[in-house]
């Protein structure tokens, strides 16, 4: 009987191929529209630099303009319209021009404050960043943390929890020291110190106040500042020491394609890959977490520093001289950011760093309690059970009982 092919792959080719396309064939394909931009740039010339009805016309069609030329637009009496003229300024300057300048930053404004906001009188980015933070990342970090939890359980009630599945032997193998033990758990609970402290700042006003009022969520948000200022230096002392401490083990090789090809036997209880100290999967984490880390502190100093270490006017920079961007038909970063922005900035990049290095550890802590039978003696005593030392971590397994052997032989 011949076999009837159900066209799926061709269909998977075809949507690949689109895909591709697009990506590729995008930046060559925007909206652009005719070139305009002598004609516009006349009418703005005959408005005195104001926007005209072609900037709003480009606009509507979906076009790209440019408002840059605005931020220059700030009262300079040569560039102003003559009085009798369509849109003219009286004294070459206007209200308009005047407001711009301040708001774009090229005002000349004096303070007896020395700080480096104090100068900027309108920071319209504000809106923005709340926006963001509020209504985006509020609900999909939210969200983010609640599905994590959601699929763990799927998971958990759907495959069971992944068991010693040979014969226990009754023997135990040292797999943790002291010192490993407690600097996992030193870097482990001020993180959880630092998530819960940091919802609390997150979600606060919108879910807490309602429930506990607003005097005492003022004393709770004022300790949560606290305990999430200081314990971030244990933090990242315990993620420096866990980094030198177990760097040599988390290095990739053949055995981690093996196991990450079976997924450590996570739906098959029957398959146990090798792997030394650390499988793929701890590898994944072990640099997530080293990679996180390094994106949470450096914005987490910044913020506790404000004003004294900007960290994305020279990253923008950076991405800007890409090319990158260009090429993809986006408009550059912007590299002249104020103090606030640069706050704003900032804070929002903490956050989302902050959401998805919540997600990644809701899974290992998962892992390493209900997912895994015998996974958390391995931080808890510190002592692991023979036979679950051979299924997950044989090559480890070997090496440990090789030193043994070694130790035990009678000297010649």
């Amino acid at each position: 009987m011949s076999e009837k092919k159900s066209g799926f792959g061709a269909f998977l080719l075809v949507l690949v191929l689109i895909v591709v396309a697009t990506l590729v064939l995008t930046p060559f394909l925007s909206p652009s529209g005719p070139d305009n931009s002598e004609a516009i740039e006349a009418a703005r010339v005959a408005t005195g630099g104001a926007q005209t009805r072609e900037d709003i016309m480009a606009r509507q069609r979906g076009e790209r303009v440019d408002y840059d030329f605005r931020r220059t637009d700030t009262g300079d009496p040569q560039r102003a319209a003559d009085p009798t003229g369509q849109l003219g300024t009286l004294g070459g300057v206007s209200d308009a021009e005047m407001f711009r300048s301040l708001r774009y930053g090229t005002a000349d404004v004096t303070a007896s404050a020395s700080s480096p906001g104090a100068t900027v009188l309108i920071q319209d980015g504000g809106m923005s960043w709340m926006h963001y933070r509020e209504d985006w990342l509020g609900t999909y970090g939210g969200w983010l943390l609640l599905g994590m939890i959601g699929l763990l359980a799927i998971v958990y009630f759907a495959l069971g929890r992944v068991p010693i599945a040979g014969e226990r032997t009754g023997r135990t193998i040292l797999r943790f020291g002291n010192f490993d033990r407690w600097m996992h758990w030193m870097t482990a609970g001020s993180f959880i110190l630092l998530a819960l402290t940091g919802l609390v700042s997150m979600y606060g006003r919108q879910f807490l106040i309602p429930v506990m009022g607003l005097d005492a969520h003022a004393t709770l948000a004022l300790w949560s500042k606290l305990v999430h200022n200081n314990v971030s230096w244990a933090f990242m002392l315990g993620v420096v020491l866990i980094f030198f401490k177990w760097v040599r083990y988390n290095i990739p090789n053949w055995n981690d394609v093996k196991w990450m090809m079976v997924l450590g036997g996570l739906f098959n209880h029957d398959i146990h890959p090798p792997a030394g100290k650390f499988n793929a999967g701890q590898k994944l984490i072990f640099w997530s977490v080293i990679g996180l880390s390094v994106a949470i502190a450096a914005t987490g100093i910044s913020l506790l520093m404000p004003f004294s270490a900007p960290i994305f006017d020279p990253f923008f920079g950076w991405i800007n001289n890409l090319g990158l961007l260009s090429w993809l038909g986006l408009p550059d970063l912007p590299t002249q950011l104020s103090p606030q922005q640069e706050m704003q900035f900032t804070q929002l990049v903490h956050a989302t760093v902050g959401f998805g290095f919540m997600a990644m550890i809701i899974g290992h802590i998962y892992i390493g309690t209900a997912g895994m039978e015998g996974a958390f003696d391995a931080m808890g005593s510190g002592y692991v059970e023979e036979q679950w030392a051979k299924e997950h971590h044989s090559l480890w397994l070997d090496e440990v009982k090789a030193k043994e052997a070694t130790s035990q032989a009678p000297a010649e």
